[in-house]
């Protein structure tokens, strides 16, 4: 078995003025030189590890935003009438996407702490891409069986695939976020989020704008060579999921799976744990209850776009893309700044501002919702103002929470953002129908600034008391 000292036959390093082997690995990120320090993404990306899990996530996210869209066009091309809405059997897909995130969302974050991250990064990819590039047969085989349940066998198919991608996709996410403070000295874990969160942005634009002429233009060119094959969407999903999984083979985290070989308590007894953390960590807890505010303003406004862009005179209701698209670049615009200069700020100044700021962003959207320049504009601003809240609050979960426990708090933050955004989902076109797009907005706003004030409340209510408690120990 290769050591960790020994050169990688599989990545080679990098051609620099450095020694072709990297030094042994401990499980804290290497002390850099005074060259790697300072603000802004300069030392992030000169981080050659930290660019092996970044490249792995740009293939990864892409796959994840196009693979909804593929859902859509195989929904249309295989199991749809003309005379047959399209939107309960999207439905019926995102339910099966949403049931693991809920299930499994902290179950999944107890097993990464037990296990080697870069195996859990390399293999979830590995078999998301293999079950996406099993879609053509499985169709193919399933083209002449009768109906279940008048249902069709193939896209019953589609759902057990759909279940199997998004359970990997829970192991995935906490074992990337707990990546991120192993390979990153904590001083740039700000930068690094901040780079993670504007490529995140920039990929959930580029995949619901462009997926769908992607997949036509990359299907249309394999026809081009074979008329028969018609499989060229699933090759790029499934190839982009393959991708990543072969990028991050290079992955050096200074894991072992020795190292990890420790006594355990029960899995129940480990997700016990990390809420016994969360309670006593009034930080971090902050922190997860800001982002799960966050997320599900996101999605509300994902679902009232739609009747925000009807209203709108120019735009069309299929037209909401534009406003999401808008909201996007505004939270890239604002990761980006963060990266270079939120270092100088603290995170609950960069909180409580991105918070007053949202709030503001959502009651303008409410007040111009029928003005076309204005609601742009209040919805780039609102992604802008979620940059300051999501990217501290990430950072600070990172930087605060023990290595040990990084993987429960991570499954649990992603188990709470997950039914945080599903609840919205359901709830926000109903509200809008009952009391209007206004109301539901204004709703919203109060929401964000409530989180800002409680979040600053919270913060200097635990500074007084600490203060208080070491003047009682003097």
């Amino acid at each position: 078995m290769r050591t960790l000292d020994e050169p990688d036959p599989v990545c080679p390093p990098l051609a620099t003025s450095q020694p072709a082997v990297d030094p042994p690995e401990t499980s804290q990120p290497r002390q850099t030189s005074a060259a790697h320090h300072g603000p802004g993404f300069g030392p992030v990306v000169r981080n050659r590890r930290f660019l092996v899990l970044w490249t792995g996530q740009i293939f990864s996210q892409l796959a994840d935003k196009i693979y909804l869209v593929l859902m859509i066009a195989l929904i249309s091309s295989h199991f749809q009438v003309d005379a047959d809405s399209i939107s309960h059997w999207v439905s019926a897909v995102m339910i099966a996407f949403t049931i693991p995130a809920v299930l499994f969302g902290s179950l999944a974050g107890v097993y990464v702490d037990r296990w080697v991250k870069k195996t859990v990064l390399v293999q979830t990819n590995l078999w998301r891409g293999a079950l996406v590039l099993g879609i053509p047969p499985l169709l193919w085989l399933t083209g002449n069986l009768e109906p279940w349940w008048h249902v069709p066998v193939g896209f019953i198919g589609l759902l057990v695939i759909t279940f199997l991608v998004s359970t990997l996709t829970q192991f995935f996410a906490p074992a990337e976020q707990t990546a991120i403070p192993l390979i990153v000295p904590k001083g740039q874990l700000l930068p690094a989020n901040s780079l993670y969160t504007t490529t995140m942005m920039v990929l959930l634009i580029v995949g619901f704008a462009v997926g769908e002429p992607l997949l036509v233009f990359i299907n249309q060119g394999l026809r081009g060579l074979n008329p028969s094959w018609t499989f060229g969407r699933e090759i790029l999903v499934g190839g982009a999921y393959a991708i990543a999984g072969l990028i991050l083979l290079c992955l050096k985290t200074g894991e072992t799976a020795a190292s990890l070989k420790i006594e355990r308590p029960h899995v129940f007894q480990d997700i016990a744990d990390g809420v016994q953390y969360l309670r006593q960590n009034h930080r971090v807890r902050n922190a997860m209850v800001q982002l799960i505010i966050l997320f599900s303003v996101v999605a509300a406004l994902a679902v009232l776009a739609v009747p925000l862009a009807a209203g709108i005179p120019g735009l069309k209701p299929e037209q909401f893309g534009f406003l999401l698209a808008a909201g996007g670049v505004g939270m890239a615009i604002g990761a980006f700044m963060l990266g270079h200069w939120g270092q100088q700020f603290r995170p609950l100044y960069l909180t409580v501002s991105g918070s007053l700021g949202g709030a503001i962003a959502l009651f303008s959207l409410s007040l111009f919702s029928e003005h076309l320049l204005p609601a742009l504009a209040s919805t780039a601003a609102l992604g802008f103002f979620a940059a300051f809240i999501g990217v501290p609050m990430q950072t600070t979960i990172q930087a605060e929470t023990p290595e040990a426990m990084r993987g429960k708090v991570f499954g649990l933050q992603n188990n709470a953002v997950n039914i945080a955004l599903s609840l919205p989902l359901a709830l926000a076109g109903v509200a809008e129908s009952i009391w209007g797009l206004s109301p539901v907005l204004n709703a919203l706003a109060l929401l964000v600034l409530v989180g800002g004030l409680l979040s600053w409340t919270i913060s200097r209510t635990a500074v007084l008391t600490s203060t208080a408690t070491n003047n009682i120990k003097r």
